[in-house]
């Protein structure tokens, strides 16, 4: 059995690899969400659950899977005792879910939500990652830095709504 410095290190990496992997696969994510969850199952670490709760949501991004009650569950929860992080990252996590399903007015109000949960500057970047994933024009306001052009990163934010997308019409024809 790991140290238990190591096993939170492992908790956290697994949690957050859970939530990455939930963008691009949803099926390995539910791997991923297991093996998190196995983990935690050791631990008591409400930040680390809190990574892993929202990979799930993001998973189920697009589905009937009631997203945006367990959003508003989950964000009602992060209120009280959440860390400063999570409101942001739950706000991203619904206009994700809005973009897949094409509800351009409810990911239009998120996106209001997100700018002022982020008016502060902190976490600003995710204004501009929700605009980019549904094809939004760019947000005024904090000037965002990305690693690539600002266009390349719009455009990979884009392919992950298209990739979902195509994914979720792959599973109704696979009912």
């Amino acid at each position: 059995m790991p140290k238990p410095n190591r096993m939170m290190q492992r908790t956290i990496v697994q949690a957050l690899l859970a939530l990455v992997t939930a963008f691009t696969d949803p099926v390995r994510a539910d791997g991923e969400l297991a093996l998190a969850h196995q983990i935690l199952d050791q631990l008591d670490q409400h930040a680390t659950v809190l990574y892993a709760r929202v990979a799930a949501l993001v998973r189920d991004a697009g589905t009937d899977r009631d997203v945006t009650h367990r959003v508003t569950v989950l964000h009602t929860e992060a209120t009280t005792a959440g860390p400063p992080w999570s409101i942001p990252l739950l706000e991203t996590v619904l206009a994700f879910h809005h973009a897949v399903r094409d509800a351009h007015a409810d990911l239009g109000a998120t996106l209001n939500r997100l700018r002022e949960t982020t008016a502060n500057g902190d976490f600003a970047y995710y204004v501009n990652i929700a605009a980019a994933m549904g094809g939004l024009p760019r947000p005024t306001g904090p000037a965002i830095r990305w690693l690539d052009s600002e266009a390349t990163a719009r455009t990979r934010w884009r392919a992950l709504i298209a990739a979902r997308q195509r994914h979720l019409r792959g599973a109704d024809q696979r009912r």
